[in-house]
Order: structure tokens, then C-alpha cells, then sequence
């Protein structure tokens, strides 16, 4: 895929992590640790809140505690999200900030696993947004860091209007908690290249099944 550079359409550019920047979901990656049983019952919370059939506040806290990852066992999750990275997205990462715009990532997963991904992204931490844990003396998830929005339905619209970023903007994601941005964000695509969700494809305004499409249309009009 070759991927060209065009002035920016957007000066602000959100973008989710689990399952559109990279093809894992990170508590279903962290749950296959615990066996096929913890695993099915994790990724069934996961997909009912992705879904929007369930606030994802309603099962966050109840994930982390079925599993209780280590702090090692989410360092070992930074590696797999660049492994599992998108094809083409550091590439198109790359291209946005050379024209122009600034790249932020909004998202429901857990921070200490996303810094690295950013990293490999070339996105600075300042412009990174995700929930962050304690752990225990074991170096065991003991619980959330306080007050953290984004592991509630409603979060990223809230982050997201705090943040001021500069317009015109658009949120890229897959799940319900990325289209709840609309009314804040002033596009909204719905990534569909790892999970195609009715639900959230009917309110976007755009579709990607792949970030050469992406692509198209943050930089090249498809919008």
C-alpha cells in the first residue's frame, strides 16, 4: 500500500486502539492467560459492550478482577498490540502529523499497555488517553487509579470534549463507546477491518474496512 502525502482534511485526528489500531482486544488477550472458560466469558462481556447491549461500566472493573493481570502480563500485552498492529497503520500515523495533523489515541484500554504502542507509533504520551490501574505488592491488578472515565460507557465523549482539540475533527473506532463521540467529534468512521458492528456502521459517517481506505478518506476527500 502506498500512502500518500496530502494536506491535512482534519486538523485533529482520535483514534481508538483495541481492534482498530491493532487486531487484538486487549482484556480478551489478557483473559486467554486464564484458560478457555475465563476467556469465553470475557470476550462475551467484551463483545455485549462493544455492541452497546451493556454500559461497559457495567462489566470494566468485573473483567479486571476475573483475570487480575500482573504488571508483567500487560507489559507482555504492549508487545502483542505491535505485533498485531494494523497493516498500514504507522505508516498512515506517519503521514497524518506530516500533513499537518495532530494524532491523539482515545481509548477504553489499559494505559501501561498502550504507552509502548504509542511509542512504536511515534505518538507522544501527552496525547495518549486510557485508564490506568494499581496494583498490589504482588505487582497483581488490585483496582482502577481512582475516578477513570474512559472505562465507562459515556467516557470518551467526555475526555474528548475536555480536550479542546483543535476542529475540524474526526474519531476512528469500532465499538459503541467511539460512536457515542458524535455531536463532540465533527466526523465520525467506524473502522470495520477486525469487528463490523450494525449498530455502530449505521451512525458513522464514513466506513473503513482497511487503513488504505482510511487513509482515503482522512486525507484524499472520501468523506
Amino acid at each position: 500500500m502506498t500512502l500518500i502525502k496530502s494536506p491535512a482534511r482534519f486538523t485533529s485526528v482520535v483514534l481508538d486502539v483495541d481492534s482498530t489500531l491493532t487486531s487484538l482486544e486487549g482484556i480478551d488477550w489478557l483473559a486467554s492467560l486464564r484458560g478457555d472458560e475465563v476467556a469465553r466469558k470475557i470476550a462475551s462481556l467484551t463483545e455485549r459492550a462493544m455492541a452497546g447491549e451493556v454500559s461497559l461500566e457495567s462489566v470494566y472493573a468485573e473483567r479486571l478482577s476475573l483475570i487480575r493481570p500482573t504488571r508483567d502480563e500487560i507489559a507482555l500485552l504492549a508487545r502483542a498490540y505491535i505485533r498485531e498492529v494494523q497493516p498500514g497503520a504507522r505508516a498512515l500515523c506517519a503521514v497524518l502529523s506530516a500533513s499537518g495533523s495532530e494524532v491523539t489515541l482515545l481509548s477504553g484500554g489499559l494505559r501501561d499497555a498502550i504507552l509502548p504502542f504509542a511509542g512504536y507509533l511515534d505518538i507522544p504520551a501527552s496525547r495518549v488517553h486510557a485508564v490506568s490501574v494499581q496494583y498490589d505488592g504482588d505487582g497483581r491488578y488490585a483496582s482502577l487509579d481512582g475516578v477513570q472515565p474512559l472505562a465507562t460507557q459515556r467516557g470518551k465523549p467526555a475526555i474528548l470534549f475536555s480536550l479542546g482539540l483543535a476542529r475540524p475533527l474526526v474519531m476512528v473506532g469500532d465499538g459503541s463507546t467511539d460512536a457515542a463521540v458524535r455531536g463532540i467529534s465533527d466526523q465520525f468512521i467506524a473502522f470495520t477491518g477486525v469487528a463490523r458492528r450494525a449498530n455502530v456502521v449505521s451512525v458513522a459517517d464514513a466506513e473503513a474496512r482497511d487503513f488504505s481506505e482510511l487513509h482515503d478518506l482522512l486525507l484524499t476527500g472520501g468523506l
